[in-house]
């Protein structure tokens, strides 16, 4: 199976700071690879770059995504072709419900306005997966959600969209326990959905624990310097990343 994404010696600045250092990663159609590394290993700086975001300026290498070279791409392209990011602190948008805001990006993936009735009803089901209550559909998005329901809100973006890839950037950062087993739930429903493939980036093992994980990456000072499987999960776990920053 060929790879749907192909990153190949990506170098990412922000500013006139480099953050990444050539970054190779390929992953494939229902593959999912989990990124690790102490803080400000440039983690968040790999996701963001595979989205173009603009804040991160490519200054070497390439991006392949499904076949297509999208190094220079829009980001609203990235995501009509496929790919979904989660963020990390998932900002409020006052004036725009949250269904409106999932309606509005599933019709624009698709290129099609989707019947409402379908629509709801699809949007209430995945919202019942993740134990949010129908009300939240009508608010305004994120506007005085906590911060697990933010988190939810965004995983229930991504079951509505379906992407080929979704990037979920620390998506279980501070969330108690419960919140987490109900955002693995939702991350192992896509996963159980189809072939769309998985990159989660994570300090934290608690969100990987009903999934299978194919690859495990260890990026530290911008570049990814070990490559394994789930057992290298197990390992970080046992002895933290002391012993690759050094």
């Amino acid at each position: 199976m060929s790879e749907l994404l192909q990153v190949e010696n990506l170098k990412v600045n922000v500013g006139e700071t480099e953050i990444l250092h050539g970054v190779d990663l390929k992953v494939k159609a229902g593959e999912t690879h989990v990124i690790m590394g102490p803080n400000g290993a440039g983690k968040s700086t790999l996701g963001y770059a595979i989205m173009g975001s603009p804040s991160y300026t490519v200054t070497g290498g390439t991006i392949h995504f499904d076949g297509t070279d999208i190094t220079e791409e829009e980001t609203a392209k990235r995501a009509q072709a496929g790919i979904f990011l989660s963020f990390q602190n998932p900002i409020e948008i006052p004036g725009i419900s949250l269904s409106n805001f999932i309606k509005n990006a599933v019709d624009t993936k698709n290129g099609k306005r989707s019947r409402l009735w379908d629509f709801r009803k699809k949007l209430e089901a995945q919202m019942e997966l993740l134990d949010m209550d129908k009300s939240y559909a009508d608010r305004d998005l994120n506007v005085g959600f906590s911060g697990g329901e933010k988190k939810k809100a965004e995983i229930l973006q991504m079951l509505m969209m379906q992407p080929k890839l979704a990037i979920l950037d620390e998506t279980d950062s501070g969330l108690d326990v419960d919140a987490v087993r109900t955002v693995s739930d939702g991350v192992k429903a896509f996963h159980e959905s189809g072939d769309g493939a998985l990159i989660i980036i994570t300090h934290s093992t608690r969100i990987l624990e009903a999934l299978h994980v194919d690859y495990t990456h260890i990026l530290v000072d911008g570049r990814i310097i070990k490559t394994g499987d789930a057992a290298l999960v197990d390992e970080i776990n046992a002895n933290g990343f002391e012993q690759y920053v050094k």
